[in-house]
Order: C-alpha cells, then structure tokens, then sequence
C-alpha cells in the first residue's frame, strides 16, 4: 500500500497521523501489508514516519526512492533542463531548488520562512549548485502559464501543481520522476506483484500512481482522479476508518498476503 502524504495520511501541511491512521497502518503491517510514502515533500516528518515504519519512501514527487536503507533511486535535472526551468519569467516567483540535502529559496523581506523549511536547512538561492538539483517549486499566481511553457518547449519534465487544489504552486521534476514510475520501483524492490498495489492519493500528483496500481484509492473528491479510482474516502479525516475496515477484511480472510 502506498500513500501520498498531504490531503491523503496526513492533514494538508500537517506533521503527524492522526492516532486512528497510526493504529490501522500498525494492523495492516502485523497482517503482512507491505506500506510505502509517495509524497512530493522533499522528506516526510520525523513522527509520520516513526509512526508508519514504512518499507520505502519516495520523495520529490517519485524522483528519490529508497526501500529500506538502499536509495534505488535518485533523478536530478540536466544542466539543459535546470536552466530551462530557472527561465522562469515570472516576476516575483518565489522560487524553491531543492539537493538530496539543502533547500534554497530567497524569501521576500519581511516574510518569514514556513515551518517545513524551518525542519530543514535552508540557504540562499544564489548558493545553489548545478549539479544534484532534485525539484523546483514556484510560488506565483501565474504558474499555470509556466507550466504551459515548459509543457511545450520541454515535455519530458515532470510537471504537478497549478491547478486545483493548489493553483498558485508548481513544483517541477526530471524526467521520468513521478509517483507512478515510482510505485512500479518499489513494488518490484519488495517483490510485490504489480497486481496486489494499492495506491492512496488526493490530488494532480497522484494521477500517476493510481494510473499505475492495482487498486487506486482517492481522497477527496478531485474530478482529475475520479477515473482511476476504484474507491473513494470523501474527507482525509476518515482514512483511519477506511484502512481499519480494510485490515478487518485480511484479518477475515486470514491471507495476511497483501
């Protein structure tokens, strides 16, 4: 089973599970339930993932994938692509790179840093190097016309934001990092047929990964998504009760195969 984090296990920019979550996915590990992130945070909170130990992470929207301690896979960008996406010509973007350690960002004066760049370190944009650029996420009302733009002039970029529900942020990826090439890696690491994955997810960034499961799950009610799930949880605030009900039917069956 793999999630999306924001909008999906957790509350949008929330740091922890909520306790019920936290139980079900406990359930569902002693059942045998093999449980992945797939979240476009460059690394989830410490508590989330204390809480769920999962068997792998994927971070940067699929592009770094680690399955236990073993990084499988980290995309970065091209010396081409990272210039290509640093031409950005909106005015007043706020503009976030982001290496397997570092995350650079100029913050307008007087606007103080957001908690999730305060968990990490962060530095100025002008000390960003070249090379290991993993992600770049823009903040600015236009950055659907950016997303246009670089959907044209450089379709093989991985692009997820600036429509509903987050019209005003785009974060863009390298070439073939995204949650669906992810889920099928991670799935392959574990020895996880194809045919059992179950992928949980809320919103654009998440088409990829439901596309590509067995058995997608939505949260949420985002038309985008409504024809590749297979279920659907109407609020995240129910996603406890929805994996408690799935753990009793394994229970029942007593394949503890998923």
């Amino acid at each position: 089973m793999a999630f999306d984090l924001d909008g999906t296990l957790i509350p949008d920019a929330g740091r922890a599970a909520a306790p019920d979550v936290v139980d079900a996915l406990g359930r569902l590990r002693s059942l045998g339930v093999q449980l992945a992130i797939i979240t476009g945070r460059d690394t989830p909170p410490g508590a989330v993932r204390d809480a769920m130990r999962p068997h792998a992470v994927a971070t940067n929207n699929g592009g770094r994938v680690l399955v236990g301690d073993d990084l499988h896979l980290e995309a970065s960008f091209t010396d081409a692509d990272l210039e290509a996406v640093l031409a950005h010509e909106l005015p007043g973007a706020r503009v976030v790179l982001f290496t397997a350690e570092t995350l650079y960002v100029d913050l307008p004066p007087g606007v103080e840093p957001e908690p999730w760049m305060l968990a990490r370190s962060f530095r100025p944009l002008a000390d960003a190097p070249r090379a290991g650029i993993l992600k770049a996420g823009y903040y600015h009302p236009d950055v659907a016309g950016l997303a246009g733009r670089l959907r044209e002039g450089h379709p093989h970029l991985v692009l997820t934001g600036a429509q509903s529900p987050y019209p005003h942020f785009l974060t863009v990826t390298p070439q073939g990092a995204h949650k669906g090439a992810a889920l099928t890696l991670i799935a392959d690491a574990l020895d996880v047929p194809h045919d059992r994955t179950v992928a949980f997810g809320d919103s654009d960034n998440d088409q990829a990964m439901l596309e590509v499961a067995a058995f997608g799950v939505q949260v949420g009610d985002l038309p985008l998504l409504t024809p590749h799930a297979d279920a659907r949880v109407d609020t995240q605030a129910e996603l406890g009760a929805f994996l408690h009900a799935w753990a009793d039917r394994i229970a029942a069956t007593q394949t503890g195969d998923w």
